[in-house]
């Protein structure tokens, strides 16, 4: 089955807790602190794999996380890094964030990769809380979570040609005449269903590879007739071959097609109406095709229609000759590489970030990703990490934040899913 979009959900793995640890020896009467770091969790990863030609596999498979790293030990022992998930995607996917549609990579060529989530980092033991002034710290911090979210791939195929034209004007008996594709074929529209990719091979030519595009119809460019679900696998050709039903089997006007398909393209991506086109009148072995044949050449001029039938090959060699002589003229493809579009932002470091509160009742709701990050980090059975908690609260401003925001003493404060009642120590 083609399946050429999928929804799918990833989560880095989490950092291991870094851990509460003292050296205990024989001979040594007060051992200083040696709890290790827990290790970092494993990124999500999507590889672009050649062997990997649609969706499918992410119907079935639609979360996907990477391991968390290890806890530290005592001894100054650091836990293990989580192991990263590798996970392969065709060439052409496209990977947007579901939530706000922002494209994030573009992903074409054999090998590339792109981080879909990264793993937290660990937490650190309290050998590295120590301090002149604080010889002995009996706290350590939790692992930071992975990050999570949802994205939406979406395969957009890459092809030299485009194959475009209304129902039943006979592309997938092109398309099975010129390559070894073998798309299902028959008399009534709407036969073809999903895309078919196949590589022309034919002495005196370049090889290339031509996608039959489903039939379009009028509103393709709203949705009508799944025209997004098919539009959006011509983006990415240099050519079109724009193929006429000039027998007018189904009773439509082959000239009437040719311009509205051409609006369709127009409407849906400007671009997509200026790529050179290959135009063939089909079917003229049928004696009723001469007639709109003579129609087409009138208009779009006698060179510019090429007159064939993919049921019996006639004409179709010149056909693609043409096709192949412009191909060694156009440039190649413009692949945009994901290298740069947007790629998941590390958690900011400066002693400053903006935070976000929101009234829900009796309770303020307090957003920020690095506050966020330091509620998860923290472990809060630990009376030494929450004064630590405490003090870099006050020192990042957000104390002075939430008295503006109107929050006074007894009201309860959230972050992430810790709530506790504010209290502000009189000066």
């Amino acid at each position: 089955m083609f399946v050429d979009r999928a929804k799918i959900y990833v989560k880095g793995g989490d950092g291991g807790n870094g851990v509460v640890s003292f050296h205990r020896d024989k001979f040594v009467a007060r051992g200083g602190p040696d709890g290790g770091d827990g290790g970092r969790g494993g990124d999500v990863e999507l590889v672009v794999g050649q062997g990997r030609h649609t969706l499918h596999d992410f119907r079935y498979q639609q979360h996907l996380r990477a391991d968390r790293g290890e806890h530290g030990q005592g001894g100054n022992k650091h836990g293990r890094n989580g192991k990263g998930l590798s996970v392969l995607v065709p060439p052409g996917t496209q990977v947007r964030e579901a939530e706000t549609d922002q494209l994030l990579a573009d992903m074409t060529t054999e090998g590339q990769s792109f981080v879909a989530a990264r793993g937290g980092r660990g937490g650190r033991g309290n050998a590295r809380f120590s301090t002149p002034a604080d010889k002995a710290p009996r706290h350590a911090e939790k692992g930071a979570p992975g990050a999570e979210r949802w994205l939406w791939l979406e395969l957009k195929l890459i092809a030299d040609v485009g194959l475009i034209g209304f129902p039943n004007a006979g592309k997938s008996t092109f398309l099975s005449r010129v390559s070894a594709a073998r798309p299902k074929v028959a008399d009534y529209p709407f036969t073809t269903l999903t895309p078919n990719l196949g590589v022309v091979e034919a002495e005196g030519i370049e090889p290339f590879v031509i996608a039959d595009i489903p039939g379009l119809i009028e509103g393709a460019h709203k949705g009508l007739g799944l025209g997004h679900e098919f539009l959006r696998h011509v983006e990415r050709t240099r050519l079109l071959l724009h193929l006429l039903d000039a027998a007018s089997i189904d009773g439509r006007d082959p000239l009437q097609d040719f311009h509205q398909i051409n609006e369709e393209l127009r409407l849906y991506n400007p671009r997509l109406a200026k790529l050179p086109q290959v135009v063939v009148a089909n079917k003229i072995d049928l004696p009723q095709a001469a007639d709109a044949l003579e129609r087409l050449r009138k208009e779009l001029g006698e060179d510019n229609v090429l007159p064939i039938s993919a049921a019996t090959g006639q004409g179709v060699g010149k056909v693609l000759f043409r096709v192949a002589g412009l191909l060694r003229e156009l440039p190649a493809a413009d692949l945009q590489d994901a290298s740069d579009l947007a790629i998941l932002p590390e958690l900011p470091t400066a002693t400053k970030e903006a935070i976000a509160i929101e009234r829900c009742g009796d309770v303020f709701i307090v957003r920020g990703v690095r506050l966020e990050r330091l509620v998860a980090m923290t472990d809060f059975t630990n009376d030494d990490a929450v004064k630590r908690f405490q003090r870099l609260f006050r020192r990042f401003g957000h104390e002075k934040e939430l008295l503006a925001a109107g929050v006074s003493n007894g009201d309860t404060v959230r972050i992430r899913e810790v709530e506790f009642i504010f209290r502000r120590d009189e000066d």
